[in-house]
């Protein structure tokens, strides 16, 4: 028995005429979304990030050499508002992590680029989030991390 279920026994007892099979398993996502978000923040927090300020230098590097997008290329790839990537970018500019540099290619436009330094912070963030994540998900066995991924990207696909 966990949480979950005692919620659901309550909502069985209380209302049996609502299936609450949905409930236990929203319930359950948004439990542990929150606790992997709890220690997966705890990570990016020891390289002085946030995981706002980590998805934007991830996006950078994961792109290549020689990790630079423009605004809307790194909007695109999050959901979020422009003035919440103008806010960001400025943060991480700020820290010293991104720079903006003109487009060679249209001298109207500037392209975000990762400093040295927000290279170095990257890298090394991102190699102590994915131990962060075996951490998370070592009670599973190979075979359900396959399964319960093979799930939950059937799911999502239901949205996307």
């Amino acid at each position: 028995m966990d949480h979950v279920d005692e919620i659901v026994i309550q909502w069985n007892r209380e209302r049996p005429d609502m299936d609450v099979e949905p409930m236990a398993l929203i319930g359950r996502l948004k439990r542990l979304s929150q606790h992997l978000s709890r220690e997966m923040d705890k990570t990016f927090a020891t390289h002085g990030l946030n995981p706002a300020s980590f998805d934007v230098l991830a996006t950078l590097r994961r792109t290549g050499p020689p990790f630079r997008l423009s605004p809307s290329d790194l909007l695109a790839t999050m959901m979020v508002t422009s003035g919440t990537m103008t806010n960001r970018i400025d943060q991480l500019e700020k820290t010293g992590l991104v720079e903006r540099i003109h487009n060679p290619k249209d001298g109207r436009s500037v392209i975000i680029s990762l400093t040295d330094k927000g290279f170095k912070t990257i890298d090394a963030a991102v190699m102590a989030h994915v131990k962060t994540q075996a951490k998370l998900t070592s009670h599973l066995s190979k075979d359900e991390k396959e399964a319960l991924n093979l799930l939950l990207k059937n799911f999502l696909g239901g949205f996307e």
